[in-house]
């Protein structure tokens, strides 16, 4: 590979590819490398031979599981190119992907226009205060059609977004695209760009898109604003001076088109991406965990932000490092702002796709990747004192729940190293004990990232897992009070055992256990009284009904006998424990289930299905609200069992137009019919 030199800050664009699976993200990216040289063929993803998707998950799927980065050189700039995911499972790396980004592109199909992803991710890049741009891909399709895409843009996002570019052509009709800045039309012949003047077919189209363009971009400066309004012509210098200034500034989003099949629109966007779009000193805003805001600055002392790890199998592990002030050298020791530790730097890598170039240095605003840093993970901060510590952009919770051990017993803790090290990549994986239902858990964004981690324990790690029912923490109590013997005796050869107590069990609703010693007379020796205790609590522990803990209990023991030679605190234990079940029996027993409150952010039109659903799911409305958005929330409690997997339920029922939070708070009765299913399934385990 070609080596690239250290570029200065204010020659460096980073760029993030933001928008729905199958839009052409990768594409563009594939199309940019191509165009500008850097790559001998056009990477494809449908026939696995992309340079940027060549991760063997990435080629089975056919989309983009994980940034990868395209580094294109256009013009005397460095474009970072940052690929990301635009399916719903892998969004929290493509959040934290766009914090190391001064633009994101959106890439919309022509075809389908603006999706869900496309309009979650623009509301993260509007928190951000990120600059954002569109490129209207595939225009080349049938059913193509500009104007519709453009109007559904502006349905979507407001009217800030217009026009740079306007297709020559449609569908199968296309053949280029018209510079509205440059006012020039551009297309490829033999991959070649042929620049001329634009045809008088499309010169009152291109008119009409200048004028919007620059009644759009007038804002960002007053004098030029009041000079346009009073029906001057504004100078093609003056015009773009505007749009850098109004791109920077928000005032104005920039609408591109092309196919990136065909690679048209590409050259014409990648000289706007080095003319006009924002460099990292003038849209480098960073947030500190203490509140204060930072800038990208050569001049300071060295400092990077970790916004993504990933662990290769055979190089190891590699951090990818937004510069944000100094240079970087191989060699530099910088702290971790988290650990407290000092990482030494030991070499700088290019990356484009899994190919790396060692590089010398590194100047604040560049991307780079840094291999084997020992103790950083994503969302690290490094500088020369530590001091600097950079808040992570904030990540949707990850709610999709399952239970898992390794295939072979042996190699459990194989298995546990390497989703340790996978929790430590990717922040939207948690890992957890629970030592109530005696499960390791791991709660992922869906189904889809749980089955690329099982796959890539198989193929990374040499070892198998698999995926288990995540068991319900249900208890058992009781609802009337009742009286019962417990009696052991048994003899042997030798001394026997003899334990015999009278219990009484009533119910303590919300006061959790008891236990009074109501014996008088000495019937039972102050001595065994603890040992009747501790066998009701062993009882309670076990269940009655189905295996699960006993709750909100108060147990008397009130009466009983001993022997003088037989009697023992384990003889009590046992008695205590028949005794306890004897009750049980007697007291209508019955089983408990986690309730969950949650609340389901819906678009209006899905709101109805979501309703009939969660009563399906046995479950109740509380209430609803509606947010910014216009969006309605729906608060509703309902069974926690009932919500495992409705992660993956609500996008199906919403078209993944549905979010929602979930916090389990309170136990209910369990209706008899799923009584009836888990005390089956119970005294089946038992007999097998």
């Amino acid at each position: 590979m070609v080596t690239m030199a250290a570029p200065a800050t204010e020659q460096v664009r980073n760029v993030v590819l933001v928008g729905q699976d199958g839009s052409g993200k990768t594409s563009l990216a594939e199309a940019m490398l191509y165009c500008s040289g850097r790559t001998q063929r056009m990477g494809t993803t449908h026939d696995g031979k992309s340079y940027l998707d060549y991760d063997p998950e990435e080629i089975k799927r056919r989309f983009t599981i994980t940034t990868s980065v395209a580094p294109v050189e256009h013009k005397g700039f460095k474009i970072n190119v940052l690929d990301t995911s635009g399916h719903p499972d892998f969004i929290g790396e493509a959040i934290l992907t766009m914090q190391a980004a001064e633009m994101a592109l959106f890439v919309v199909d022509a075809v389908a226009g603006p999706q869900v992803m496309t309009t979650r991710l623009w509301r993260e890049a509007e928190n951000m205060r990120l600059s954002r741009a569109v490129f209207i891909n595939h225009i080349d399709r049938e059913h193509a059609n500009f104007n519709a895409a453009m109007a559904a843009l502006h349905a979507r996002f407001g009217n800030r977004l217009g026009a740079v570019n306007i297709p020559m052509g449609e569908a199968g009709d296309f053949k280029g695209v018209i510079d509205i800045i440059r006012m020039k039309a551009r297309y490829i012949v033999d991959d070649k760009e042929v620049v001329e003047d634009i045809p008088a077919e499309y010169a009152d189209a291109a008119e009409a898109a200048r004028e919007k363009l620059c009644d759009l971009v007038v804002e960002a400066d007053e004098e030029l604003m009041m000079k346009f309004l009073e029906g001057e012509e504004l100078a093609q210098e003056e015009i773009e001076s505007l749009l850098e200034q109004a791109i920077t500034q928000e005032i104005f989003i920039p609408v591109f088109v092309g196919s990136t099949v065909i690679k048209q629109g590409i050259m014409c966007l990648m000289d706007d991406i080095v003319t006009y779009f924002p460099s990292p000193t003038a849209h480098g805003r960073f947030e500190l965990a203490n509140g204060e805001t930072i800038r990208v600055d050569e001049s300071k002392r060295p400092a990077a932000f970790v916004f993504k790890t990933v662990s290769d199998p055979f190089v190891g592990r590699l951090s990818f490092l937004k510069v944000l002030a100094g240079t970087l050298e191989p060699g530099m020791e910088l702290q971790n702002s988290r650990s407290r530790k000092k990482e030494r730097l030991g070499h700088l890598y290019v990356m484009m796709g899994k190919e790396n170039t060692d590089v010398k240095t590194a100047k604040a605003g560049d991307i780079i990747i840094v291999p084997k840093l020992s103790d950083t993970r994503t969302g690290d901060t490094l500088s020369q004192t530590g001091e600097i510590a950079v808040e992570p952009a904030k990540l949707p919770e990850p709610l999709y729940p399952v239970a898992y051990e390794a295939v072979n017993k042996a190699d459990e803790d194989k298995v546990g190293t390497f989703l340790a090290r996978q929790a430590e990549n990717d922040p939207t994986l948690r890992l957890k004990r629970n030592e109530e239902t005696h499960q390791a858990v791991l709660t992922a964004m869906g189904d889809t990232q749980v089955e690329v981690i099982v796959s890539r324990c198989k193929e990374q790690a040499g070892v198998e897992m698999k995926l288990l029912k995540v068991r319900v923490p249900y208890r058992e109590t009781i609802r009337k009070t009742a009286s019962a013997q417990g009696k052991h005796k048994k003899q042997t050869g030798g001394s026997g055992q003899y334990g015999d107590c009278w219990l009484r069990l009533e119910p303590n609703p919300g006061k959790g256990y008891e236990f009074v010693d109501e014996v008088v007379g000495g019937r039972i020796p102050r001595n065994y009284i603890p040992a009747v205790d501790k066998g009701v609590q062993d009882a309670m522990q076990e269940g009655y009904l189905a295996g699960y803990p006993m709750v909100d209990i108060k147990c008397a023991v009130y009466d009983g006998s001993y022997h003088s030679v037989d009697s023992s605190d384990m003889a009590f234990k046992t008695a205590a424990r028949i005794g306890f079940r004897a009750c049980c029996e007697k007291a209508d027993p019955i089983l408990l289930e986690p309730m969950a409150n949650a609340d389901i952010t819906v678009t209006e039109e899905y709101a109805g299905a979501v309703m009939s659903d969660i009563s399906t799911r046995r479950g109740r409305i509380v209430g609803t609200d509606s947010n910014n958005s216009g969006e309605t929330i729906i608060k509703v409690r309902v069974p926690y069992a009932e919500m495992l997997s409705y992660t993956k339920d609500l996008r199906s029922i919403t078209r993944g137009n549905g979010s929602y939070t979930i916090e389990v708070e309170g136990y209910e009765e369990t209706p008899g019919d799923v009584k009836k299913k888990l005390v089956e399934e119970y005294q089946a385990s038992k007999n097998n």
